[in-house]
């Protein structure tokens, strides 16, 4: 409550309802920009960029310990040691921005990385190379106020598209998917050149890969992602991969599963993964290997499908973009970190430059000389600067106090031995290096486009795409399902499912399988197989029935209930809505069937 200011004996209310509006707001504005979504600037999220942080101010080119990294991130990171480890193993399993020593666990098998006291890691030359700048790098107070940590690190990689990532925030989530590191440079390559590029998801994993839907990664998209199986001999069969989020036990798992329902027939599974994936498995004798590669497919995480949605904070706001946008953004962003590195280090270069010439006038013109005859320290300022002044006209900006006093802290031995001649040739290279950052800053493309050459020359060899693109058969679940239940009809009381033993066995089928049902009163229905359903009185005919089977003909008699007369009829049924009640006669299900056949 709070006074109001017109008369200090009111008082003004706040409600709680109030005050959970505000608070829910405040916490779920943390966890988009504090947690869960990462910057679309170096693609992190801010655990991720506190971890690369810390490992640069501990750099030495040795291993540290992934305990003692991670105590140091506690420094700025406020949620504990346990998020830090997790980001920090994954960023280790991505093999890109850190080295690892030791065990690090296996995201295929889903084996855990050791304890953080047995592992190591270190900043990778990679990192060091494209995600730190100190002199470019914007600071911000750490949460506590204690230390100084970067707002965004001055990435000139899209990391965010290679390596992918997921996040959960309040109200909306992330799903970027990665990509191949070349194919993001040459993507890159082609941005900057003005031409078309082509951008899709690649997986450490492998496996193959649908993108008819991929859609850029916005939402609404679709990839479906497929192990490779292949047929060892009649029966035996090979999975040589994992799905993309599919670990080697939660593939045999599904597996089992699909087996203990009797949607696949396996005889037993063998795990034999090492370095590479390897699961075996072993079919009933009979059983096509064929067909149950599709039921594998159908029914397991052998195949699954990847929703992607690409969310990144753009402005301090969460924004769902294209990878393809994503990646010209990240590009243009790289391009402002080339323009600042380039003029900063111009800047560094004409300082260098301003001082040495000024160096060179104050020796070789025995300027020092006249320091001696100083009665005071303003006094012996004024006159190196007007000794100086003579020679302004070489130099290229005014001469500043802080270039006296840094002339007057030259030391006599330096002065006694100065050589001008090495002082001019390094002036000739400042010069040199000077017109050479000029040229790249006027050609900053050109300087991009070579930077990325040279990454994917460094960096890139190794790293050829993993997972194979096609375009994937549709499977029937269907027909590849098989045949477990048997079905049964009790045609007087008008029931059908395979619960109904006692009564009259039509045939085997599968839990999947839709069945035809006709009945006396001229009318019949496509419905699915259950325990026991209820479909109406007087059933003359039931059965298994495929969608789109023109063979399948059937031949109906049946009398009209108005004229009395007899009409035949010959016809197929390729497709029906499922439930819904058909007529075969013109007399709104009144007439009567005599007769019916069904032929293939």
């Amino acid at each position: 409550m709070s006074e109001d200011r017109n008369n200090p004996n009111l008082k003004s209310s706040i409600t709680v309802t109030d005050m959970y509006k505000d608070w829910y707001l405040d916490y779920a504005s943390y966890v988009i920009l504090e947690r869960a979504i990462p910057r679309y600037e170096d693609g992190l999220k801010p655990v991720q960029r506190r971890i690369l942080h810390v490992l640069k101010e501990m750099h030495d080119g040795r291993f540290h310990k992934v305990a003692n990294v991670i105590g140091q991130t506690m420094q700025y990171h406020p949620h504990g040691d346990a998020a830090i480890n997790d980001a920090l193993v994954s960023i280790g399993q991505k093999e890109l921005l850190v080295e690892t020593q030791g065990n690090w666990g296996d995201s295929r098998t889903g084996d855990k990385a050791a304890a953080a006291r047995y592992i190591e890691t270190r900043l990778s030359n990679f990192s060091n190379e494209v995600a730190f700048n100190k002199d470019i790098t914007v600071l911000l107070d750490s949460y506590d106020g204690r230390k100084k940590e970067p707002e965004v690190l001055p990435m000139k990689f899209p990391i965010l598209l290679y390596q992918g990532v997921e996040g959960i925030a309040v109200g909306l989530s992330t799903k970027i998917l990665p990509h191949n590191f070349n194919e993001i440079l040459k993507s890159m390559i082609s941005y900057l050149r003005g031409k078309p590029f082509i951008l899709y998801p690649d997986f450490k994993t492998g496996g193959y890969i649908d993108i008819d839907y991929y859609n850029q990664g916005e939402r609404g998209g679709k990839v479906r992602v497929r192990s490779a199986i292949d047929i060892i001999d009649k029966s035996r069969l090979i999975i040589k991969n994992t799905p993309y989020g599919i670990n080697t036990s939660s593939l045999i798992e599904s597996i089992v599963k699909a087996n203990d329902k009797g949607k696949i027939k396996i005889k037993s599974i063998e795990d034999n993964t090492s370095e590479n994936v390897e699961i075996i498995i072993n079919l009933i004798k009979g059983t096509s290997p064929d067909i149950t590669i599709d039921a594998l497919y159908a029914f397991t995480n052998c195949e699954v499908n990847i929703s992607p949605n690409c969310c990144v904070i753009i402005d301090n706001s969460p924004q769902f973009i294209s990878v393809n946008k994503l990646l010209k953004i990240s590009t243009d962003y790289a391009m402002t970190i080339f323009r600042k590195e380039l003029e900063y280090k111009l800047n560094s270069l004409l300082e260098k430059w301003h001082f040495q010439t000024l160096e060179i006038i104050f020796i070789s013109n025995k300027i020092y000389r006249k320091m001696e005859k100083s009665t005071s320290w303003d006094s012996m300022i004024v006159t190196i600067k007007n000794s100086l002044e003579p020679f302004r006209k070489d130099l290229k900006k005014d001469i500043t106090a802080d270039d006296i006093g840094k002339l007057t802290e030259l030391k006599i031995k330096k002065i006694s031995k100065y050589d001008l001649d090495k002082a001019k040739k390094n002036i000739s290279t400042i010069k040199e290096q000077i017109d050479f950052t000029k040229k790249n800053l006027n050609n900053l493309i050109d300087y991009a486009i070579d930077y990325y050459e040279n990454l994917m020359n460094n960096y890139g060899k190794d790293r050829i795409r993993s997972s194979t693109i096609g375009k994937f058969d549709s499977i029937s679940v269907r027909r590849v399902a098989i045949a477990n239940k048997k079905l049964y009809v009790n045609k007087a009381d008008g029931f059908i499912g395979f619960d109904l033993k006692t009564d009259d066995f039509i045939s085997e089928c599968s839990e999947l399988d839709n069945i035809i049902v006709f009945l006396e009163n001229g009318t019949y229905m496509i419905t699915q197989i259950g325990p026991k359903k209820y479909i109406g009185n007087n059933i003359i005919y039931t059965a298994v029935w495929k969608k789109n089977d023109t063979h399948m003909i059937y031949n109906y008699i049946y009398k009209d209930s108005i004229s009395a007369w007899s009409y035949v009829k010959r016809f197929s049924i390729t497709s029906a809505i499922r439930d819904k009640v058909y007529t075969l006669t013109n007399n709104d299900d009144k007439s009567k069937a005599i007769y019916l056949t069904a032929n293939p």
